[in-house]
């Protein structure tokens, strides 16, 4: 495990190198982004935002995407994969925000997970970029850097990696450290071959220390 001061390093150079932490799915309405979220499952945000300002345009409501014939629905969103399944979330999704919530995303964890096709990473993103809370976004980035840096002692299970960054992180930043992890992943630190020599934290980093030995 890294040690406070480590910790304080790895979250001051990811701030200088990425400044603008933001989320890499674009949208304009707050449920845009809880669908967008669905669909970047298994499939890559810049795929979603070639789909979502199509989809969008033709479905310009939630009441629009509830009465959607589910068979166009998944015309729409098809290139995305798993279009079956993340169509029928959607429609279900917009009903329920509808009927429960008076057409408004809501703002806790319990409620979000209530969701059709909801679960913890896509209800901390709306968290903390919708309403501005404390968020631990856990998706394949910060499972693979967390591990690597040496955050987190060989953890793969998302919902333990959660809980252990919450113990870690300073509850105002932890939002955007996760965003820094997707950056920091996909420019430096990639599944196959890390750019370690490119890397602003290789000197905090567990996995480079390891092989400086």
């Amino acid at each position: 495990m890294r040690t406070s001061e480590q910790i304080n390093e790895i979250i001051l150079r990811l701030e200088d190198e990425y400044p603008l932490a933001e989320c890499s799915l674009e949208y304009e309405k707050d449920y845009e982004l809880l669908f967008a979220a669905r669909l970047a499952a298994q499939c890559t945000d810049e795929r979603v935002n070639r789909v979502t300002p199509i989809l969008f345009e033709r479905y310009p409501t939630l009441k629009s995407l509830a009465e959607a014939e589910i068979s166009e629905l998944e015309e729409y969103i098809h290139s995305c994969g798993f279009f079956r399944s993340k169509a029928h979330d959607i429609m279900s999704c917009a009903n329920a925000l509808i009927d429960r919530f008076d057409g408004k995303v809501p703002d806790n964890m319990e409620d979000l997970t209530s969701l059709p096709g909801v679960g913890r990473k896509t209800a901390n993103l709306m968290l903390g970029d919708i309403f501005g809370k404390p968020a631990v976004v856990v998706d394949t980035h910060c499972i693979r850097l967390t591990n690597r840096i040496g955050l987190v002692d060989n953890l793969k299970d998302p919902a333990k990696i959660e809980t252990e960054l919450r113990k870690l992180l300073p509850p105002e930043k932890s939002s955007d450290f996760c965003h820094r992890m997707v950056l920091h992943g996909r420019a430096v630190c990639p599944a196959r071959k890390p750019l370690c020599e490119k890397c602003c934290i290789r000197h905090v980093c567990k996995d480079f220390q390891g092989t400086e030995k």
